[in-house]
């Protein structure tokens, strides 16, 4: 089994989620790919987030039933602060047999050796680098220190291209906020629910 774990604040989720989900699971020929919605991301610690099972409930809306792409509750269920290698040590022990791939942009790539772990992070999974159509290619040195050259060149050929989407779950909190149109910026679905639940307005 190729498995793809995406984690994030996905607060909310939007396009550029599901197309750098699509685009990985198509490259990669995975058979399944998790979203992981984080309980505390880390380095995301000060900022309060949308509850979990709002984040939870606009991320199977987002998905609409994808046979392949699917929500994974593992990090939610656990709490506290959200460490991906606590995460891939969780799933492998359920899925012992399954080749675990990591999914990062080239940003998370360059700060992966201050994560908890980042040797048995690399130990347990393939990360996959996403690069993003007009920006620079992702520095794979910064791994050179972790693991054997041939684990490098396993990880170097993971690299997934998608086009270039500038969108952020910031900008669509701040528009919510504002009371400005989510439109094509996340699934309608996501948008309604958004508003139905008056998600991310300001608290007077």
């Amino acid at each position: 089994m190729r498995l793809g774990l995406y984690g994030g604040s996905f607060d909310p989720v939007h396009y550029g989620h599901l197309l750098l989900a699509e685009c990985c699971r198509e490259t990669l020929r995975l058979d399944e790919l998790w979203l992981i919605p984080a309980a505390v991301p880390p380095h995301k610690q000060a900022r309060t987030l949308a509850p979990a099972k709002h984040r939870l409930e606009m991320l199977e809306l987002a998905l609409g039933g994808h046979e392949q792409i699917k929500v994974s509750r593992v990090e939610i269920d656990r709490g506290s602060v959200s460490y991906t290698v606590d995460t891939l040590a969780a799933v492998q022990s359920v899925h012992p047999g399954a080749t675990l791939f990591l999914l990062m942009g080239a940003d998370s790539l360059r700060d992966l050796p201050t994560w908890r772990e980042p040797r048995r992070i690399c130990e347990l999974s393939i990360p996959a680098v996403v690069c993003r159509g007009g920006t620079t290619p992702p520095d794979f040195s910064v791994l050179a220190p972790l693991v054997s050259a041939e684990r490098l060149a396993i990880i170097r050929s993971a690299q997934v291209q998608m086009p270039l989407v500038e969108l952020s779950s910031t900008d669509l909190r701040e528009r919510a906020a504002a009371g400005c149109s989510l439109r094509f910026r996340t699934p309608r679905a996501v948008e309604k629910y958004i508003e139905t639940h008056r998600l991310y307005l300001k608290q007077s």
